[in-house]
């Protein structure tokens, strides 16, 4: 199987690079199935209803949140009627939508796709991540119903993603880590049969801070006072992601390359 997985969106560049290029990126590299983080979509700061049809009617066959998944409150009520958006499993116990799912791929495979946030450096104290996956690994054994498995670790900290990492290893097909915006070289394919990569990058205008018109924080960083809102840099936007190819029988990673197309970076593509 070809699976893409397209690191954070940020903002209407990230969004219009996805609308304009995610179509000929799944007929040129014959994608069978396409995740995008969508958490930074709308604004900078959560994603909307329409942004994440946007983003669907492209070509992803699931979108991915994280700590920013309900800062937009439509996203409460959209994310029960559209069932190709998850959010992170330890977010709330209380949250609506769900954590994990299993989707049906374009060659009729199934694919099951979760997510967790991580706890060090983040400003929420959410729950353990590990014994949150767990159960949901256990349930879909890699090999089994799910033809890959998917993992999206959002957090702060390399360690803790790439503790994630091994703890899956063997146990999914891909396991990614999202929300820093800053692309890592460190894909590989673990012991087990695991692809791993610490951060997928952004979808978002690199000429920025994280993907922010960098003005206002560089004024933070220097004067250490705000004065305006962020908002995110709006020119011409990198994909930034992971390409992995998988055993169709067994699962695991034969494959892992990480893309970048178009934008300020050094492009990268299967």
């Amino acid at each position: 199987m070809k699976i893409l997985f397209l690191g954070d969106v940020m903002g209407r560049a990230g969004r219009r690079a996805i609308s304009e290029n995610l179509p000929r990126l799944r007929k040129e590299w014959k994608l069978d199935f396409i995740v995008v983080n969508g958490e930074n979509a709308t604004g900078g700061m959560g994603l909307s209803g329409s942004h994440a049809r946007t983003l669907l009617e492209a070509g992803a066959d699931c979108l991915t949140l994280g700590d920013h998944a309900f800062d937009q409150k439509d996203m409460l009520s959209f994310i029960e009627q559209e069932p190709r958006i998850i959010r992170p499993l330890n977010f709330s116990k209380t949250a609506p939508g769900k954590g994990a799912r299993l989707f049906t791929a374009q060659n009729g495979r199934k694919v099951l796709v979760a997510q967790a946030l991580g706890q060090v450096f983040m400003k929420r104290p959410f729950d353990d991540p590990f014994s949150a996956l767990d159960p949901v690994l256990k349930t879909h054994p890699l090999g089994g119903l799910a033809a890959a498995v998917i993992v999206d670790i959002h957090c702060e900290a390399t360690s803790e993603k790439m503790a994630m990492g091994h703890y899956c290893d063997g146990r999914a097909s891909l396991v990614v880590g999202t929300h820093t915006h800053v692309p890592t070289s460190d894909a590989m394919i673990l012991p087990g049969g695991t692809g791993y990569l610490s951060d997928a990058g952004m979808c978002g205008d690199y000429h920025s801070v994280i993907g922010m018109e960098k003005t206002e924080p560089l004024r933070r960083f220097i004067t250490g006072m705000p004065k305006e809102r962020f908002t995110p840099a709006n020119e011409e936007a990198t994909l930034a992601g992971v390409y992995v190819e998988t055993d169709d029988r067994t699962g695991r990673a034969t494959r892992i390359v990480p893309i970048r197309q178009g934008g300020q970076l050094q492009q990268s593509a299967p």
